[in-house]
């Protein structure tokens, strides 16, 4: 860093300089946004001032009409997006224009591919609009002054994108910001003014407030507003077309590109407000950080009060964005306040009904859209099912599994579809948990249920096990793992239960226990088995295997939880062990049906060395028996 006088020299945070290289290579086919992202920055710095002016309305010094004009200069080939909102101090030009302090920066730049239509969403996403300037600019300079502060502690930050940038201190009597950008070659078709017009109508019509330029025409004169100033959401739904509300949310959300679906709605009663919600078309990379603030857009009467609003939407559906617009809420109004207000609870249930209305109606009509969602956000949604009793079978039937039946691993199963195809007499829906989607479909506890053509929905998203423990029913059919308690495939599941064992088949479970009573809680005949020799289960109402393992591996001490190890007496193994007649060898045996068992549920071997040793030696000793 070097200083002269008041200004200094400092060098972009390495991320800066990445996303700026990337911001140029990847969006230089779509340049025009650049436009789009300053206005989009300046109505913010209007919204933030004029909250701020609630409290002290001396912010507004001597200028209270809030605006952004745009400018282009063709003698010095520039183009500049001032506004009259909250402006910046010299801290915050650092912090804003030199850093990103923003969370989940190297899960951003681990997320970029290379492919330059792919990273351009993610650039979008992570929110860097204003680096969009130097897709067309070789030269930034950004003049600003905090509202509320005196003339000279304006601020200059200049910049050519690469590795530095200057800042220093000025003379500004006007708060607020105006950024200038001086064009690259072979740019010049941006210092057209009609051009200019067709990007702001293009894009930022909705802006709530006036975009000026200097008047264009024979008797033109002054300035003119180039767009409608109206807040969208207050205008008739039939009055605002498709693309006005694709960039809208663009706007609101800071994406680059459209969103899957929309809700547009007017309330009025005991609450009234207006709420437009959007459902993105992508998730975030950053959706699972648990220190990101995510919600609505709050205004009161049209005055912006916060961003992020959590309170007025539910955890589950935090990937929603939009605004909410309320005519009860007090424009003081704190997120203190925002956890008390009975207002708010009926403004955060009528948004939850409206979404799940929302993605229900796209969930029956256009069903390949509703999979993009699932794919996206479906994790999310199932914690609706744990944290919202009261619209559990709502959700649940929103609800996409992979099942025994599915191509792949695609989760397209909805829990009514899979109640309509049950079998005659079958009795419950049956799941299964497990670590992966090949674990899943490899398991021996399907081998009955697939033998008797009975549908398993399989379950491998880590929130399943919580999502199970709270749906215990859906339409009046009980779930079932088919990894817990005695496997019933009776008469009233289409099947037949296992034979009895014969007294030689008792006789050897028995020996089983005793070999391996300090390590299962008990041995017994599978009804579960058709094919492999051995499997672990859980007693009801334990923990399943498959949470005990998540459990212990987050860190979690878990009381001892002894497994019953199932034997399918049919099989030949099995058989050859109920021969032996050395106990040794018959010890060695039951271990290793437990490791087989331990193997095929996909967890790991407490001895592996001892796993080999001994299935080298029974290997080396087997015998017709």
């Amino acid at each position: 860093m070097s200083a002269e006088g008041n200004r200094e020299t400092l060098g972009f945070q390495t991320e800066v300089r990445k996303l700026l290289d990337l911001m140029i290579h990847s969006l230089y086919s779509n340049k025009e946004i650049f436009l789009r992202e300053l206005i989009s920055n300046a109505s913010d710095a209007a919204d933030k001032l004029r909250f701020l002016a609630l409290r002290d309305p001396g912010l507004y010094e001597d200028d209270p009409e809030l605006r952004i004009r745009v400018e282009c200069d063709r003698e010095q080939r520039t183009i500049s997006v001032s506004d009259n909102g909250i402006g910046m101090s010299r801290e915050e030009v650092i912090a804003q224009l030199g850093t990103i302090a923003k969370s989940g920066t190297s899960e951003f730049l681990a997320a970029l591919t290379g492919d330059q239509a792919r990273d351009s969403h993610l650039i979008g996403q992570f929110g860097v609009g204003f680096y969009s300037a130097f897709i067309v600019a070789h030269r930034v300079e950004v003049a600003t002054r905090r509202a509320g502060a005196a003339r000279g502690e304006g601020v200059r930050w200049v910049s050519s994108g690469e590795s530095e940038y200057t800042v220093e201190t000025m003379d500004r009597p006007r708060r607020g910001t105006v950024v200038t950008l001086h064009l690259r070659d072979g740019e010049d078709d941006f210092l057209d003014g009609g051009r200019l017009r067709t990007i702001i109508h293009k894009y930022s019509d909705h802006i709530a407030l006036p975009i000026v330029m200097e008047a264009e025409g024979r008797d033109a004169r002054g300035e003119e507003t180039v767009n409608r100033a109206t807040a969208l959401w207050t205008r008739p739904r039939k009055e605002i077309s498709e693309s006005e509300y694709q960039e809208f949310y663009k706007h609101v959300a800071h994406d680059f590109e459209d969103a899957l679906a929309h809700s547009h709605n007017r309330v009025e009663g005991k609450v009234e407000y207006v709420s437009l919600l959007y459902i993105p078309g992508r998730a975030p990379f950053d959706l699972w950080d648990r220190e990101r603030r995510r919600g609505l857009k709050l205004y009161v009467r049209r005055i912006f009060i916060m961003d992020d609003a959590e309170q007025l939407l539910p955890p589950y559906l935090r990937f929603v964005r939009g605004i909410v617009d309320s005519n009860d809420l007090p424009l003081n109004i704190s997120r203190e306040i925002l956890q008390q207000d009975r207002n708010i609870d009926a403004i955060r249930s009528g948004c939850a009904r409206k979404v799940l209305e929302l993605l229900a109606g796209m969930a029956e009509q256009e069903p390949e859209k509703y999979a993009r969602f699932w794919k996206e956000f479906g994790r999310v949604l199932k914690e609706g099912v744990i944290d919202a009793p009261e619209r559990r079978d709502e959700i649940a039937r929103l609800l996409r599994f992979a099942s025994t039946r599915t191509e792949a691993d695609a989760q397209s199963v909805s829990l009514p579809e899979y109640v309509a195809r049950m079998a005659e007499g079958q009795g419950a829906i049956y799941y299964l948990t497990a670590d992966t989607p090949a674990s899943a479909r490899g398991s021996p506890h399907l081998e009955a249920l697939r033998a008797r053509n009975l549908e398993v929905l399989l379950l491998t998203d880590p929130v399943d096990e919580w999502v199970v423990m709270h749906l215990v029913e859906f339409d009046g059919k009980p779930l079932r793992s088919v990894v817990k308690g005695d496997l019933d495939l009776g008469a009233g599941d289409a099947g037949s239960a296992a034979s009895a064992p014969t007294s030689s088949q008792e006789a050897l479970i028995q020996r089983l226990r005793e070999a391996l009573h300090d390590k299962v809680k008990d041995v017994r005949s599978s009804a579960r088995l058709t094919t492999s020799a051995a499997c672990l289960v859980t007693e009801e109402p334990g923990l399943s295997r498959h949470l005990q393992r998540m459990l212990e591996a987050s860190g979690q001490k878990l009381p001892e939880q002894k497994p019953v190890l199932e034997v399918n007496l049919s099989h030949a193994l099995i058989g050859r062990i109920e021969r032996e007649q050395d106990t040794a060898r018959v010890a060695d045996w039951a271990q290793l049906l437990l490791d087989q068992a331990l193997l095929g549920e996909g967890a790991q071997l407490p001895d592996p060395a001892a796993f080999v040793r001994r299935l080298n030696s029974l290997l080396l000793n087997t015998d017709s028996g």
